[in-house]
């Protein structure tokens, strides 16, 4: 089975037709997917302003992590499970699309910058947790997160205006223009 099947048989999933046949659940599950996303950049971006040195040092970077680490991994599974569903609908479209596959090695990008710096840089962080300044790989870490998490963010944006749309109102749904009489 080649590549293109599979995405075929995705977009023909129960999931893909429900979200292409309802009015509500698009607009709902991509609103959650926005929301969650933000939780997940807002958190990300408390930790990365700290490893850069923003706005001081005199907070514990571990103890930011601790009190945020499971926002941002809650955000991330329901952005993950809301991105899918959204692909569902749209999979073969999205399939070709060189925004949503730059989307895709950005988020790549990002875990692997992560844990690069979870199992080398983190080794160390007793000695520079509080008070002084992180060490350049840290501070690189944090910086090379900011600048891959707003790639991600931008080209998320882009996929909507790229990707093309399928404006027809499915079959069985009534629309009532009388209040405009």
């Amino acid at each position: 089975m080649d590549l293109m099947s599979i995405v075929e048989s995705v977009y023909s999933s129960g999931a893909g037709e429900w979200l292409r046949t309802s009015l509500k659940a698009m607009p709902i599950v991509e609103s959650i997917h926005v929301m969650s996303v933000a939780l997940v950049f807002g958190t990300i971006l408390i930790v990365d302003l700290r490893l850069i040195g923003f706005p001081n040092t005199q907070r514990s970077i571990m103890r930011i992590e601790h009190e945020l680490l499971r926002w941002t991994w809650g955000g991330f599974v329901v952005s993950v499970i809301t991105g899918c569903l959204l692909f569902t609908a749209n999979a073969i479209t999205y399939y070709g699309n060189t925004a949503f596959r730059v989307k895709m090695v950005a988020l790549l990008v990002a875990g692997i910058n992560m844990a690069i710096f979870q199992f080398f840089t983190m080794r160390s962080i007793e000695s520079w947790d509080k008070g002084v300044a992180p060490p350049p790989a840290a501070r690189t870490a944090g910086a090379l997160s900011l600048l891959i998490w707003t790639t991600v963010i931008f080209v998320a944006r882009w996929i909507g205006f790229t990707k093309g749309y399928d404006f027809s109102i499915p079959e069985e749904v009534e629309i009532n223009f009388d209040f405009l009489e």
